[in-house]
């Protein structure tokens, strides 16, 4: 006899239902999520190129280069005599003021010299007092003879030997006064050489080495041996770059310096270019230049001799429309240029630059009609030249080519572009001649800018087929280059083809 089954209970059954409908809804979810995750960068799949938006930021361009950081004012203090060392009075890392005693040199060489100068000095004065009675007794019996021969009672020769012999004297006398002054002399040498055997502070600051101890022997022939090297103040410090010659040119003095040290790896410390010194190394004919970095230490967290990783911002753009470099390197393949690739037309040529130029400068309506008709001419003789870069990659009208990055480069470029120049300022000459001289000045230094402009191709992604437009490049950071005129902020420029199997 079977037992039957016990049913199971529809309390249990649909709390397990739910459950399972709960996983499936979850994995659904967490599949749109990856695909949404792995395509967030894309553009849309159905058109088969990855895009990038055109965004607003900012782009540092920098010079990186490696020095040693060093106090900016380091005094070697030395000894100026010889003899042997008695004291030593400070050791590495003392603060030291100025006059402190480092060290003091044995004074009994210049004692004893001192003591012999005193009695020359002494005995010069005897010989000066012998010569001074001398002379005395000659002048009286000179002048005693003298007078004799007036009245002829004695001969002229006695006359002439009483003259020599006073003479003599008073030479004599000159002569003791000179040795008195030569034994005062060589007293005073011996008396600052004996001031000398004390070695003292010349400034206020911090002891970084010292190389003599008690008992030592130094000697002062030839140079001044170096006792002690002191760091005036480590509160502000000096970093000396070497900056190839390829860079030179960039740098300036008041630049921001950003560096860092291997003591503290997390830490940035900033500094300021003080000095670009013109005097050139030559190491394996590779020329560089060094430049001073003023470093404030407050904290003194920075020692003398650390080595800074350093970076000169030479240029900053701030809030400046930029894409990513492989915008610029982007080119679409020969199939897809002529089947999909189409001209850009928003405004991004010279004659569109020159109007908003003219829209900032306030013209009034006889400037901006001779503007008008100066515009017109232009965009009539440049319509062919335009044409021709914008679908075939052509030469463009600022001697650029069409093409991943652009030919701005090339060695005719700045050529090309000075008679660009000249042609803008031959066709708005009638119209500069109706501007004030402060509005020339505007004109002719952004006109040189203009031309000065490089400019570079860029494909934007447009209801999925590439359009083609001329852009003036600025800064580059190696990873974003600052773009202006034919583009806004979010287009979608194109970086690359998707690869086969991607979607």
């Amino acid at each position: 006899m079977s037992t039957p089954r016990p049913t199971p209970s529809p309390s249990r059954s649909r709390p397990r239902g739910r459950r399972l409908l709960i996983v499936a809804v979850a994995a659904v979810l967490v599949v749109l999520a990856a695909l949404a995750w792995f395509q967030r960068d894309a553009g849309p799949s159905a058109s088969g190129y990855r895009t990038a938006p055109i965004e607003r930021g900012d782009i540092r361009v920098g010079i990186s280069a490696t020095g040693t950081l060093a106090a900016i004012s380091t005094v070697d203090v030395g000894s100026q005599i010889s003899g042997q060392v008695t004291e030593v009075l400070a050791d590495f890392n003392d603060q030291v003021r100025q006059g402190q005693v480092l060290a003091r040199i044995d004074p009994s060489t210049y004692e004893a010299q001192i003591a012999q100068g005193n009695a020359s000095a002494a005995a010069a004065r005897a010989g000066l007092a012998t010569a001074q009675a001398s002379l005395r007794n000659a002048e009286a019996d000179y002048a005693r003879k003298a007078e004799l021969g007036s009245r002829q009672l004695v001969a002229t020769s006695d006359i002439d030997l009483a003259r020599a012999s006073r003479d003599q004297a008073r030479a004599q006398v000159e002569a003791a006064r000179a040795q008195i002054t030569q034994q005062l002399a060589s007293t005073r040498t011996s008396r600052l050489n004996l001031d000398r055997t004390v070695i003292r502070s010349p400034v206020d600051g911090v002891v970084l080495t010292r190389t003599v101890e008690p008992g030592q022997t130094v000697a002062a022939s030839l140079q001044a041996p170096v006792l002690f090297q002191i760091a005036e103040d480590l509160s502000k410090m000096e970093i000396v770059l070497a900056i190839d010659e390829a860079d030179i040119g960039q740098v300036e003095p008041g630049q921001d310096v950003g560096f860092s040290v291997d003591a503290f790896p997390d830490r940035q410390f900033r500094g300021t270019v003080q000095q670009v010194r013109l005097s050139a190394t030559n190491t394996s004919n590779v020329i560089t230049y060094p430049v001073v970095v003023a470093v404030e230490n407050p904290d003194q967290r920075l020692l003398p001799g650390m080595t800074a990783n350093a970076e000169i911002e030479v240029s900053r753009r701030d809030d400046v429309l930029r894409v990513p470099n492989a915008a610029l390197r982007f080119k679409p393949a020969d199939d897809q240029m002529s089947a999909t690739a189409t001209p850009g037309t928003r405004g991004g040529g010279p004659v569109e630059d020159l109007a908003r130029l003219a829209g900032r400068m306030e013209l009034d309506a006889t400037q901006q009609a001779a503007f008008d008709a100066a515009a017109t001419a232009l965009r009539e003789r440049t319509a062919a030249r335009t044409a021709a870069p914008a679908t075939t990659g052509g030469p463009s009208m600022f001697g650029g080519r069409g093409g991943a990055g652009g030919n701005r480069d090339a060695p005719d470029g700045n050529a090309m572009r000075q008679r660009m120049q000249e042609r803008l300022a031959q066709q708005f000459a009638a119209f500069r001649a109706t501007l004030s001289e402060t509005q020339q000045a505007t004109w002719d230094r952004e006109l040189a800018a203009l031309a000065a402009a490089r400019r570079a191709p860029l494909y934007l992604l447009v209801d999925g087929a590439p359009k083609l437009v001329t852009v003036r490049v600025g800064a580059s950071d190696g990873s974003f280059t600052e773009v202006s005129g034919a583009v806004a902020e979010g287009d979608a420029a194109i970086v690359g083809t998707e690869r086969p199997g991607a979607r």
